[in-house]
């Protein structure tokens, strides 16, 4: 752990700057978030020299800016590992110390977090003040305005860092703002209020508090945080989030509040790193550069499945002027900035408001309109209640493209994508698909638009590795037999799992059936009653959670069927984990199902 207490502003001026030079040569060398934990080097230091990391919870929003905490907290030489398998996580992680309050990966929940740290400390009679930092992004999510809502009302202290560094909340109005906004945060002030307050209660007639308050609201109204005012939060600022001196005083006024109050920060993205200074989105996460030119280390490959989708929607998009798309704060990761540009009355980024997202694609649905959501599989969760009450319930024409399913690597066990098979399966009307490689995803994205009801197609990260079968037209819940083996052994794949099952199938010495199941839902009860005929023993390949997956699917065919005793059934898929961080072959390895691990347990 740096002593960062004992340090003067100089000595944790210098501070700063070793650890941007840290962060710059790891990153540039294992890639990870750059220009937002760049950006919050000062904030956290002024942090952790006016707060206490092992006792007040620190709770960082995403926390992919949580780089710099990791190194003040005693992971210097450790930080080597960020993102690498068996190493230190990209986000913050108590397993890993004690001054990690919380695992986090999504945005939006630290305010609610800090809500809940407020009151269990007051239920226990503690003097701990939560302090959150949180960007500009993240108060695009409804969730913060729910927690901002309770926390206004029950006035527990809270310490909320909002690290503006794309858009103000309002326009700043330079020194008198922040002078004001000074003023109105410090103790002669504050007392001032409380006593003038008890004074107008006590003395005077109703009405005039009425008075009383006009000259305070004057001079708040011509600062931006009025929003926070009006729900009850105190606010300071806005402050610059790279002058250490100021920080640590605005914080110091903040920690004695007894309150809870937003400190507004403006800070710049990828500060002290000049080539991603500034609104640059493809610095936000990054992999590998040279670090003295910026350049970025381009690996040679195929087109990433994301790419694919991302052409194939700008051909129907071309084709039907009912194709409509939406996105929550990923238009470049989820392959739609592209049709945003071209088509921008028809594609949009609605921020981090995935509930929002499905929701406004169900009406658009209802009235006629072919609407794509295209989310990642990890943050879909977050929009699942309005799947089943929005669009299957009214079993409305909504595609999901479910980007980043399976296994993500780096971003680890907030991120993986292992759920959305068995969270989607069990929604009446809801149709489930995936295609095995380029050519399927592009016919199957224009079956599921033109569907008319709820239907959900999952890819992977990165690229579909090619198979040798053309492929045939989609129908509704039919799979295909790619290989009749003359075996009692099939191979039953779903989505990416079926290039698994071909590679496994070639590391062996027996002739296998090889099957592409296409859909978990509806599932192809012909063509699995006429594999019973000629197999009995089954092994399943998906990039999906076993409980809940493919697998179980399988199963209650089996059992509807009366086959359950006489087919052996062995699946492939994820177990009842979190899986980690790391890179994919590495994660494929220690789960044990690469093909190579795979064919010794074919028998």
């Amino acid at each position: 752990m740096i002593d960062i207490k004992n340090k003067n502003t100089k000595e944790l001026t210098i501070l700063a700057k070793e650890i941007r030079e840290r962060i710059i040569d790891v990153v540039s060398r294992n890639g990870g978030h750059f220009s937002s934990t760049l950006g919050a080097v000062e904030l956290t230091i002024g942090m952790h020299k006016v707060f206490d990391s092992t006792y007040d919870p620190f709770i960082f929003d995403v926390s992919h800016q949580c780089y710099p905490h990791k190194l003040i907290t005693g992971r210097w030489e450790e930080f080597e590992t960020i993102r690498q398998f068996g190493g230190l996580s990209g986000f913050t992680k108590p397993k890993e110390s004690a001054s990690d309050y919380f695992v986090a990966g999504h945005s939006s929940t630290s305010i609610s977090l800090a809500v809940g740290a407020a009151k269990a400390n007051l239920l226990n009679g503690g003097t701990k003040v939560p302090v959150v930092m949180i960007g500009d992004g993240s108060m695009t999510a409804g969730m913060v305005y729910e927690a901002l809502n309770e926390l206004g009302d029950i006035k527990l202290p809270v310490v909320i860092i909002l690290n503006d560094n794309e858009m103000s909340i309002a326009k700043p109005i330079g020194a008198i703002s922040k002078y004001l906004s000074k003023m109105l945060a410090g103790k002669f002030y504050q007392n001032f209020k409380v006593k003038a307050d008890k004074f107008i209660t006590n003395n005077l007639p109703k009405g005039s508090t009425y008075l009383a308050k006009k000259f305070e609201e004057s001079l708040k109204l011509i600062t931006p945080g009025i929003i926070f005012e009006e729900m009850g939060i105190d606010y300071i600022g806005p402050i610059d989030g790279h002058n250490l001196e100021e920080i640590i005083e605005i914080l110091e006024i903040a920690k004695n509040f007894g309150k809870p109050v937003i400190v507004h920060a403006r800070t710049t993205k990828g500060k002290g790193y000049k080539i991603a200074e500034g609104h640059h989105e493809h610095w936000h996460g990054v992999g590998p550069f040279v670090k003295e030119t910026g350049e970025f280390i381009k690996k040679d490959g195929p087109k990433s499945a994301t790419a694919v989708f991302s052409d194939a929607l700008y051909s129907l998009a071309l084709k039907d002027e009912k194709v409509v798309g939406v996105t929550a704060a990923m238009p470049s990761g989820t392959g739609i900035d592209k049709l945003m540009k071209d088509f921008p009355s028809r594609f949009w980024d609605v921020a981090i408001a995935e509930q929002h997202a499905v929701t406004s694609m169900a009406a658009m649905a209802k009235d006629g309109f072919k609407p794509v959501v295209t989310i990642y599989s990890t943050f879909l969760q977050r929009g699942f209640d309005q799947i089943i009450h929005d669009v299957c319930l009214m079993n409305l024409g909504v595609t999901f493209a479910i980007d980043r399913a399976g296994i993500v690597g780096a971003d680890g066990e907030t991120h993986q994508g292992q759920f959305d098979v068995s969270f989607l399966r069990f929604l009446p009307n809801m149709t489930v698909m995936a295609p095995r490689d380029s050519k399927t995803l592009e016919l199957g994205l224009e079956f599921a638009t033109n569907l008319r009801t709820p239907c959900a197609i999952r890819y992977p990260r990165g690229a579909f590795k090619e198979l040798p079968f053309e492929p045939t037209d989609f129908i509704k819940g039919k799979g295909e037999v790619l290989k009749q083996g003359k075996s009692k052994i099939a191979f039953i794949g779903y989505g990416a799992g079926v290039s698994r099952a071909f590679e496994t199938s070639n590391l062996i010495d027996i002739d296998v059936s090889i099957i592409d199941l296409r859909f978990v839902k509806p599932i192809d009860k012909d063509l699995l009653s006429k594999l019973a005929e000629t197999t009995t023993k089954w092994y399943i390949f998906s990039d999906s959670q076993k409980q809940g997956g493919v697998g179980s699917a399988i199963l209650e065919f089996l059992s509807d069927a009366k086959l359950v005793s006489k087919i052996e059934l062995v699946s492939f898929e994820y177990d009842d984990i979190y899986i980690q961080h790391g890179d994919t072959p590495l994660l494929e390895n220690d789960l044990g199902i690469n093909p190579a691990q795979l064919a010794k347990r074919i028998f």
